[in-house]
């Protein structure tokens, strides 16, 4: 069954949602805020994200920015302003729809299965999305890394790291960025487990390793 996910704060929001989706055949997860929605898209799939713009701890606009990163799932903006600014900088960030609110649940249900219609017939069969350089293979669909034509195996956290850096390749990618990305906005552990992890992923990529340049003062940068 496709799976939608539904990021508002304010709950009775959510409910309606809800109530009609599954009256449509939908499963629904639930979120209170973008830092929350991030973190369920790192584990979860979904076919279809209804993103409200106004919350508390990160707003819709730098969920949506920060998911992009990872996955192209379609999201629909709800928000209670109409600006033509907002539409244009939620589209730009590649949202897919924008609906104002008060909005018709029956009216937003329409568009999401217009939204899957649209997405599934464009899609085709699925197309593999790797990034090579030399012997080094990164494949995002099948989350596999390959060295050389040898299989590497990493951690949940080691491929999350791996991809945000490759997808970001380039990119001067401060510490904080990457601590945000990969383990979350409310992360509060120690800085030194992102130093870890980057020593584990030069381990892995073996002669690549090189590709991970340390930028001092700032962070990190893969290279390619």
């Amino acid at each position: 069954m496709p799976k939608i996910l539904v990021v508002d704060d304010e709950a009775r929001i959510r409910e309606l949602i809800r109530k009609y989706a599954v009256y449509e055949g939908y499963v629904v997860d639930e979120a209170e805020n973008g830092a929350q929605a991030i973190e369920k898209c790192r584990r979860e799939s979904y076919d279809m994200i209804i993103m409200d713009i106004m919350m508390p701890e990160m707003d819709g606009f730098d969920a949506v920015r920060s998911l992009r990163a990872f996955s192209s799932a379609p999201v629909i903006m709800l928000s209670a302003r109409s600006e033509e600014l907002d539409r244009i900088h939620g589209f730009s960030l590649g949202v897919d729809d924008y609906v104002s609110k008060p909005f018709s649940p029956r009216e937003l249900m329409m568009r999401i299965a217009a939204i899957r219609k649209r997405t599934s017939s464009a899609a085709g069969p699925v197309q593999p999305d790797v990034f090579l350089h030399g012997g080094l293979c990164v494949d995002f669909t099948a989350r596999k890394l390959t060295v050389d034509g040898k299989r590497v195996d990493l951690s949940p956290k080691e491929y999350e790291l791996l991809f945000f850096l490759v997808r970001n390749r380039n990119i001067a990618l401060t510490r904080e960025k990457l601590i945000c990305e990969v383990w979350g906005y409310d992360f509060t552990g120690d800085e030194r487990t992102l130093d870890t992890h980057i020593k584990l992923l030069r381990k892995r990529l073996g002669p690549y390793a090189g590709c991970i340049v340390t930028m001092r003062g700032v962070g990190y940068r893969f290279e390619a």
